[in-house]
């Protein structure tokens, strides 16, 4: 079966390059989300298997938004998504709930290592 997945990103070449990466087998698109207030909205609609979280966001950053989507559904599977210099902000993202991280610019082999560690957890 498919895994579901949620893109939450300002950016949207941020969300393209993701997207090339992931979206193979068993990963398929759910949604997209330009900022957290949006992710919430859309993992309550949509329920995906599983949400890439851009940290830095406009409106709601990704660390509320984690623990918004965690208090909603505390079996939520989040990645996180930093630029480099942003570890501080990683280790909050995780102690709020999130599964992993990945780091910009993107590694491909390791962003499918994380989210097939995540999903597989």
């Amino acid at each position: 079966m498919a895994t579901r997945v949620l893109f939450v990103d300002d950016s949207s070449f941020m969300r393209a390059i993701l997207k090339g990466i992931i979206l193979k087998e068993p990963f398929v698109l759910a949604g997209e989300a330009t900022n957290g207030k949006e992710a919430v909205e859309l993992y309550k609609k949509l329920k995906p298997d599983l949400v890439t979280m851009d940290i830095v966001m406009p409106e709601m950053d990704g660390i509320d938004a984690v623990k918004e989507i965690r208090a909603f559904d505390p079996g939520a599977k989040i990645v996180m998504v930093s630029a480099m210099g942003q570890q501080s902000m990683v280790i909050d993202a995780i102690q709020a709930g999130a599964r992993d991280f990945i780091i910009k610019p993107f590694q491909p082999p390791r962003v499918q290592e994380a989210l097939k560690r995540v999903v597989g957890s």
